[in-house]
């Protein structure tokens, strides 16, 4: 039986096709039964693409696909599979990349190298690529333009909820799209960038600013969220731009930005998105029950700010405290001088829900804890801190540490 949706779940936003973009999702028995388990994605002549990847020293053998197929920057396609990640199989999931992209690419009729290919799941167990190839010409056979919430299910494992988002943005005069999905749930502390995500855009831009918008985007949206500090082998994120959109042409990047600022809102709204996406992740964590905000302030640096939120964020003293609905703030002192992040306790101000418990290393005077209580029992959580050092600031996101997540760990391969 499928999952309850976690509590914190949002719903799918109106999908509707765009951009030349054809979807499909099938059952190709991979490692589920009853639901589909594999994705795939044409796309137009002229596609560009960029993509970033785990830093993980483990990464999966699609990882390493992408990483070498995006040098040229163009994608004419995309497969992905859930239950097997294709992680740690030697020999076995290069040639398993070979060969999905080979036959991918003859159903496209492009070359191997433009079809990008992701996986996810179990770790270690070789990917039984015949069935995933076997299932591929029905699959490519059922590409529809409207079939994005098929997609978005159909990359889920251990998900309880398909997750998606879509903006609008202008360059110059003209009006673009973009639409993004998402899966993730559990092994997720991206660094980069389980966790995978795609972007598609009717814009027509070059894989290079792709890629610096997207290294940006992530960077204050995938690199700021942790569900149990574990970066997963397989993180990729991918954005495609098809060119559809009429908008006005991008003059050469030549020192003068005239590129940069038409991208402006762009940029803008590709951080948006991705930033939702990621929080979606994070309101799906194995188990959660809350979702929590953790806003560091008046660090040495935006850097050491960024340490300290996230030390926060991972600390499962912290997150079993807010699973309790116990406004225990002296867990978030401990986490922030474990961060080996400059920090004086003399200086330290800590607060939960908008409410200053401590200030400059001590209870405030007459502290009430009721309304920290009772902001304890709302879904969604957030905690201040500021260190009186500095100017630096940061927000990580992270979710409370349940018995629930043990549960779907301990028997993640029953």
């Amino acid at each position: 039986m499928a999952p309850a949706p976690s509590p914190l779940a949002v719903a799918l936003p109106d999908l509707r096709p765009f951009g030349g973009i054809r979807l499909a999702a099938a059952e190709a028995g991979i490692r589920y039964q009853g639901r589909a388990d594999l994705v795939m994605v044409a796309m137009p002549e002229g596609t560009t693409a960029a993509g970033v990847f785990t830093r993980n020293k483990c990464p999966g053998a699609p990882v390493g696909w992408c990483q070498a197929a995006l040098k040229r920057g163009r994608a004419r396609g995309l497969v992905v599979n859930a239950g097997n990640a294709n992680v740690f199989t030697g020999r076995a999931g290069r040639e398993a990349c070979d060969t999905t992209a080979a036959a991918a690419a003859a159903l496209l009729d492009c070359r191997p190298d433009q079809v990008l290919i992701a996986s996810t799941g179990v770790i270690g167990e070789v990917l039984p690529v015949e069935r995933l190839t076997a299932a591929l010409p029905a699959l490519h056979a059922a590409l529809g333009e409207d079939r994005w919430a098929d997609a978005a299910r159909g990359i889920m494992t251990t998900d309880t909820f398909p997750k998606a988002s879509v903006r609008k943005a202008r360059i110059g005069d003209g009006e673009v799209l973009l639409c993004g999905i998402a899966k993730g749930s559990g092994m997720i502390a991206p660094d980069m960038a389980t966790m995978l995500c795609f972007v598609w855009t009717d814009a027509k831009i070059p894989a290079d600013l792709l890629s610096t918008m997207l290294r940006a985007g992530v960077d204050t949206s995938f690199n700021r969220i942790t569900v149990d500090s574990d970066t997963s082998t397989s993180d990729t994120v991918l954005l495609f731009a098809t060119g559809q959109a009429a908008h006005p042409k991008l003059p050469k990047r030549d020192g003068s930005n005239a590129a940069g600022r038409l991208l402006r809102d762009f940029a803008a709204q590709l951080d948006s998105l991705l930033l939702d996406l990621a929080l979606q992740v994070v309101r799906d964590g194995e188990g959660a029950q809350k979702l929590i905000r953790i806003d560091v302030t008046g660090a040495v640096s935006a850097k050491s700010a960024r340490r300290i939120a996230l030390a926060v964020a991972n600390s499962p003293l912290v997150k079993t405290a807010i699973a309790g609905e116990d406004a225990n703030w002296g867990r978030v002192v401990m986490a922030v001088g474990k961060a080996g992040e400059p920090a004086d306790r003399d200086r330290l101000s800590v607060g939960i829900g908008g409410v200053w418990m401590a200030r400059d290393g001590a209870v405030v005077p007459g502290y009430d804890e009721a309304p920290v209580s009772a902001h304890m029992k709302g879904r969604e959580i957030t905690v201040s801190v500021d260190l009186g050092l500095g100017r630096g600031r940061a927000t990580a996101w992270t979710c409370d540490l349940t018995h629930g997540y043990i549960d779907i760990n301990g028997s993640y391969r029953s």
